[in-house]
């Protein structure tokens, strides 16, 4: 099922629900999917939401701001991992539960640990394919992927002008049928500052590829969080989530509360 949600800056988000049979006590699941992405291709496509909906999972997904069915602006003001989260907790109002449990990829996750540092709600998390970046630059790996050069590639006439270290970005854009500037947008906003990951103080699972540039040590982040634990998994960084273990390995940890 799909709904619509209005963000405080007057944004429409789409959001996905999966549900089956009489339902879990367990407290309902949010997915936050990853740059470039949306919540069927992270989460659907690699069986996620299937691992979770077969335990009696009600489970949530939007589609963030300037991604999937979602609006998506080309004005940076609009964008960052800090607005996104903001969207998150409106999407926990929306679901009405007193608690839920929260898990992010890439983007998405430090969507998600924002969202965590501010909500009392979030009783659980999990965070894929970030590592070392997430406390030393404060979110995404900027020095793997620096903004301006994923902007360029982006915002490229074609693929062959784009600069060839972050030509994947505009590969899997054209393959995810994104729109560019909104990205782009979205790139220029990325957050740069300080995790409050001190705050953060739920038991939080983070799971890495044991190739992914992008998830350098993921120990480092692990260790940064109190009720941290680390699991690694065969794969780079959009490989490890269409590894077999990817799903089970969230749909596990996220089975206790």
């Amino acid at each position: 099922m799909t709904d619509a949600l209005r963000t405080h800056d007057g944004l429409t988000l789409r959001y996905r629900t999966w549900s089956r049979g009489p339902g879990s006590a367990l407290p309902p699941v949010v997915l936050l999917h990853g740059f470039a992405a949306h919540a069927r291709l992270n989460w659907e496509g690699p069986g996620v939401v299937e691992a979770l909906v077969s335990r009696g999972r009600r489970v949530y997904a939007p589609d963030a701001r300037g991604h999937g069915d979602s609006d998506k602006p080309h004005d940076d003001a609009f964008y960052g991992e800090a607005l996104m989260a903001r969207d998150v907790r409106l999407l926990i109002d929306r679901v009405g539960a007193d608690r839920v449990q929260v898990a992010g990829y890439s983007m998405g996750a430090v969507v998600a640990l924002l969202a965590a540092a501010e909500d009392a709600r979030i009783s659980r998390l999990v965070v894929g394919g970030i590592g070392a970046g997430a406390v030393e630059v404060g979110g995404l790996d900027t020095r793997v992927m620096p903004p301006e050069l994923v902007a360029a590639a982006l915002t490229a006439e074609d693929v062959a002008h784009a600069p060839e270290r972050t030509r994947g970005f505009r590969i899997l854009a054209d393959a995810t049928g994104s729109d560019r500037l909104a990205l782009a947008a979205q790139v220029r906003s990325v957050h740069r500052g300080a995790l409050p990951l001190d705050r953060i103080t739920v038991p939080t699972l983070v799971l890495a590829g044991e190739s992914d540039p992008l998830a350098e040590r993921p120990g480092v982040l692990a260790g940064a969080i109190a009720k941290a634990e680390l699991a690694l998994l065969p794969g780079d960084h959009l490989g490890v989530v269409r590894d077999a273990g990817f799903a089970g390995a969230i749909a596990r940890f996220l089975s206790e509360d």
